[in-house]
């Protein structure tokens, strides 16, 4: 519990109150008493614990209230999966970070408290760990717990919990990141991204994109590929992913990838498939998207122009025009 120790201030404004306690198993905020895991903050309902959680808790499932609840648990388990597989921070994470964080300006959030939502291994927090006053991460999956060892030393506080529940006050952050992750809720994106609102008046977000900056073949080759996701996204199995994973890799990814480096010379490496978003990607950097891409069942695509109706909402929408296609800024 001593890693908390100093961040009682912290917390304390992150809940938006003063009853705030810290216990020698967990968190107290009110009558809500939260377990501290290897220095992450657990916010899940109980149902919504993972196995390896239940076993670190020592809670077993008769002990548990079995209500419903509106909750992902195939995407929990395959983020929890994909992480603990593909755990490394990589070099090329970086230039993905600069790609992300094209719209914001480094200098406005030297002193501010930024929340990295959906954080998987806290590949972009990583980044930012130098670079603003306070991070929070929040993830729903075993993930957070590998954020928590690739974040050591850092200013950051780790919180597993459902993004759609967040017990945190309004504007609790200065500014909030949620970067490959609305796409994959079992909600709208778009609606996601109003409701994210009332907690900073600045979101940085990714979601996939509908391919309408594309030619046809590529939304004709994104058809099939989707047929074949909601098959294999199935299977659990994890001999049965790592073998696909590679599968796909070497008959699909690089041969298209190949094929774009002999283009460009005549300008027409942007018509293939996969070539501008990988072509500088090792292939451990591949294989983690290959299985992102076909292990995650809910998958949301919004076009430019559905993004840009969010003007609606918000008093300033910047969308990025430069990869990965659609990342934007929301002003409150």
């Amino acid at each position: 519990m001593g890693y908390y120790t100093d961040k009682i201030e912290v917390l304390k404004d992150i809940f938006g109150t003063e009853n705030v306690n810290l216990g020698s198993e967990g968190l107290l905020v009110g009558k809500h008493f939260y377990p501290i895991v290897d220095d992450v903050i657990v916010l899940l309902d109980p149902i919504q614990y993972t196995e390896p959680l239940k076993k670190r808790l020592k809670i077993t499932t008769d002990k548990i209230n079995n209500k419903s609840s509106e909750f992902a648990e195939d995407i929990q388990f395959t983020f929890g999966e994909e992480w603990q597989k593909y755990s490394r921070i990589l070099p090329e994470h970086k230039q993905e970070f600069l790609q992300y964080f094209d719209l914001i300006d480094m200098n406005r959030i030297k002193n501010k408290r930024v929340c990295d939502l959906g954080c998987g291994i806290g590949r972009w927090s990583y980044f930012l760990r130098d670079k603003c006053k306070e991070l929070v991460l929040v993830d729903f999956s075993e993930s957070i717990f590998i954020a928590r060892n690739n974040l050591k030393d850092s200013n950051a506080l780790f919180f597993m919990c459902d993004i759609k529940k967040l017990p945190f006050r309004d504007s609790f952050a200065d500014l909030i990141f949620c970067l490959g992750v609305l796409h994959h809720l079992p909600t709208g994106a778009l609606d996601e991204v109003k409701n994210l609102k009332k907690y900073s008046p600045l979101l940085l977000i990714y979601v996939y994109y509908a391919l309408d900056n594309r030619p046809i073949h590529f939304r004709i080759l994104f058809f099939h590929v989707t047929i074949l996701r909601k098959l294999v996204s199935r299977i659990r199995n994890p001999i049965f992913r790592s073998i696909f994973t590679w599968f796909i890799t070497i008959t699909g990814y690089l041969p298209l990838i190949e094929l774009g480096k002999i283009l460009k010379p005549f300008g027409l490496s942007k018509y293939i498939p996969l070539y501008e978003s990988y072509n500088k990607n090792t292939i451990k950097r591949i294989k983690q998207d290959v299985y992102d891409r076909f292990f995650t069942n809910i998958e949301q695509r919004l076009s430019r122009n559905q993004i840009a109706a969010l003007n609606k909402e918000f008093s300033t929408v910047i969308i990025s025009d430069n990869l990965p296609y659609w990342h934007f800024l929301c002003k409150r």
